[in-house]
């Protein structure tokens, strides 16, 4: 199957995509919060959902969080690991930083209708 063949998803599937893109940036917002358990849901329903977006410019946001999600358990295990030698709370400081950072940038593109800069990913 060539990528021409590929269906575009109408309109109203496509908006409400984009609203479970939303939700799964509401789910990283929410970690700050109440831990890991919301950023687990949201790289869940990525990977449940990841088909439904293959081809739109939503799927480079479902990437996105999903990058966002594993590179931030990683830095959480890692600061976990190296609180007792006193460089646990920087790498924490500077993976919340980055999750910040991470969010802004994928939620204001998403609200202005863009796919995630390759560049910046």
């Amino acid at each position: 199957m060539n990528d021409m063949s590929m269906e575009q998803p109408s309109n109203e599937k496509l908006q409400s995509l984009k609203t479970l893109t939303a939700t799964v940036y509401l789910c990283q917002i929410l970690t700050f919060m109440l831990a890991g358990l919301p950023l687990l849901l949201g790289v869940a329903i990525n990977f449940y959902k990841k088909n439904d977006v293959q081809g739109t410019w939503l799927e480079s946001h479902f990437d996105w969080q999903i990058k966002t999600t594993w590179i931030a358990l990683a830095g959480f295990a890692v600061a976990g690991l190296t609180f007792a030698m006193g460089l646990g709370v920087f790498i924490l400081a500077i993976v919340l930083v980055w999750m910040i950072y991470r969010i802004a940038v994928g939620w204001y593109a998403l609200t202005d209708g863009k796919a995630i800069d390759n560049r910046i990913n």
